[in-house]
């Protein structure tokens, strides 16, 4: 039960870009590294770096949540004026899709074992109900069973009209009220109630994107990490991270993926909970609507 604990860590993965593709010669020019290039070669994509995640969840006994996401395409979806853009790109280009056969048997296999599965809420998605619920019953068919929560892509939110759009969809929960550039607890210590009944919101306290200098200085980063846990454990908080998979590439992104291990075993050693937010929930306690009037005749 979470309320033996001190604190809790939950763990989340934004599942952005499984697959490497245009970003290789990019890279590869950028870090004047050939090796990138391997990522083109069947079989090879240094993005997909599930297995390594799930043996080093497993191997610490702790699971997370991983967020879905249904995009649109930039060659389809979009129009043509976007297709030489940058934004165009970024956005919408070397998207994945859910009908993917690969996607789906990895979205089983996370389920089988333990694992969460919720939905990234596309990138226009945060004000649009209609999309939102499509995109929701989209990851539902990959799991073959409901969702409990999610994140926004980028973080995108509307308040409070995306949270009002992501209960009237059904999900319980929200991951997405933080920052890509800074981290720690300005949202509070703890979950958050926007509409004071059962839908929760968990602030984002660290994504990993926000640390300084963790290629080049590991212990710099993580003396930060280190500095959040302690904050979390002497006031009781919920303390939430996301790590997007790309980042345990050795290749890509070197030291994230030791960073990450050290985390939760600094969290455990600490006496706190870890896991997924969707377990965190479901031992909520949360208010009990009120009774009506009893009208009468």
């Amino acid at each position: 039960m979470i309320d033996d604990y001190n604190f809790a860590l939950c763990l989340t993965h934004d599942v952005d870009r499984p697959y490497k593709t245009y970003h290789a010669p990019l890279y590869a020019l950028r870090d004047r590294d050939p090796r990138h290039l391997r990522s083109l070669l069947p079989g090879t994509n240094s993005f997909w770096t599930f297995d390594r995640i799930l043996e080093l969840e497993d191997d610490l006994d702790v699971r997370s949540a991983f967020y879905f996401l249904s995009e649109q395409r930039l060659f389809g979806d979009r129009p043509p004026r976007e297709w030489l853009t940058k934004d165009g790109w970024r956005l919408f280009g070397g998207r994945y899709s859910l009908d993917d056969r690969r996607i789906r048997d990895l979205i089983q296999e996370l389920d089988a074992g333990g694992w969460e599965v919720g939905l990234h809420g596309s990138y226009e998605s945060l004000t649009d109900r209609d999309r939102l619920a499509t995109e929701k019953r989209a990851v539902e068919r990959a799991l073959g069973k409901s969702i409990r929560g999610g994140r926004q892509h980028y973080l995108n939110l509307s308040i409070p009209e995306t949270w009002e759009l992501h209960q009237a969809i059904g999900l319980d929960y929200d991951c997405s009220l933080g920052s890509s550039e800074s981290y720690g607890f300005e949202h509070g210590y703890s979950i958050r109630r926007p509409f004071d009944d059962e839908f929760v919101v968990f602030p984002l306290t660290l994504m990993e994107l926000a640390l300084p200098n963790v290629e080049t200085d590991i212990e710099g980063a993580w003396r930060e990490c280190e500095r959040l846990l302690a904050e979390a454990a002497d006031n009781e908080a919920v303390m939430t991270v996301l790590w997007h998979p790309r980042f345990f590439s050795e290749l890509d992104f070197p030291n994230y993926a030791a960073l990450y291990r050290r985390l939760i075993e600094r969290a455990q050693e600490l006496g706190g909970w870890v896991g997924p937010p969707g377990a965190y929930y479901e031992q909520l306690d949360h208010p009990t609507p009120p009774i009506a009037p009893r009208q009468l005749d």
